[in-house]
Parts: C-alpha cells; sequence; structure tokens
C-alpha cells in the first residue's frame, strides 16, 4: 500500500496521504473495492482463455504465468508483440474479453491496442502511472 515519491494528477484519488519522507500511502478501502469490481469482471468472462494477462516487467512476469496456469488465461510474458490484438493477419493475433496487466507504464502497446478494439482492461498501477488511455 506504500507508492512512490511522485504521483500523477489522476492517481491522487486513490492517495491516502503523503509521508513525511515523501512516500504516497494509498487508501486501501478504494483499493479493495478496485479489487472486487476487478474480481467480479475477471469471474464474468465464461471461458478463462478469453482473459488475457500480460507483463512485459521483470516482476510481473513470473506473477502473470502463475496466474495463467492456475486459472487457464492467456498469458503474455516479455515483450508483446504489436498488433495482437489489432492484426488478423498476425498467427499471434487473439481476441481477449478482458485485458490484464501488471503495469500501466511497461505495457502501454497492450492498453493502446486493447482501447482500439473496446477490450475492457484491469491494470495493477503504482502512484505514478499514466491513466490517459
Amino acid at each position: 500500500h506504500v507508492g512512490a515519491t511522485s504521483c500523477d494528477k489522476n492517481m491522487t484519488r486513490y492517495v491516502f496521504k503523503r509521508r513525511a519522507d515523501g512516500i504516497n500511502v494509498f487508501n486501501l478501502l478504494k483499493t479493495w473495492e478496485k479489487l472486487v469490481l476487478a474480481a467480479r469482471v475477471i469471474a464474468s468472462v465464461e471461458n478463462p482463455l478469453d482473459v488475457c494477462a500480460i507483463s512485459a516487467g521483470t516482476y510481473g512476469q513470473r506473477a502473470v504465468l502463475k496466474y495463467a496456469n492456475y486459472t487457464g488465461a492467456n498469458a503474455i510474458a516479455g515483450r508483446f508483440t504489436p498488433g495482437t490484438f489489432t492484426n488478423q493477419i498476425q498467427k499471434k493475433f487473439v481476441e481477449p474479453r478482458v485485458l490484464i496487466v501488471t503495469d500501466p507504464a511497461l505495457d502501454h502497446q497492450p492498453i493502446r491496442e486493447a482501447s482500439y478494439v473496446n477490450i475492457p482492461t484491469i491494470a495493477f498501477c503504482h502512484s505514478d502511472s499514466p491513466l490517459h488511455h
């Protein structure tokens, strides 16, 4: 529940306060509400293969692979190939119903493509994460 020293203007509504050393502290009540909402969205998808979990960062790749292993979801760990959601000619083309990303700053390409084809996105954000998509 501890964020970074910087905070995006759109993420201020999820920050409870700023500590004396400059670290932002998240509001756990709002975090819990959003986690419950995300769980409801994921649970509403009938086929687990229609959920796509993506992580380009090294810290989130293990979590994405474990999530996909236990739930049967589709995982993309590592580099995301542009056009995976938009280019139907590509071999790796997928049409997920829900997209889960671990870091919006690193995973900006899948978020942008998901916005083009109207795929709902769940992102685990830090206090300095951009929320413009």
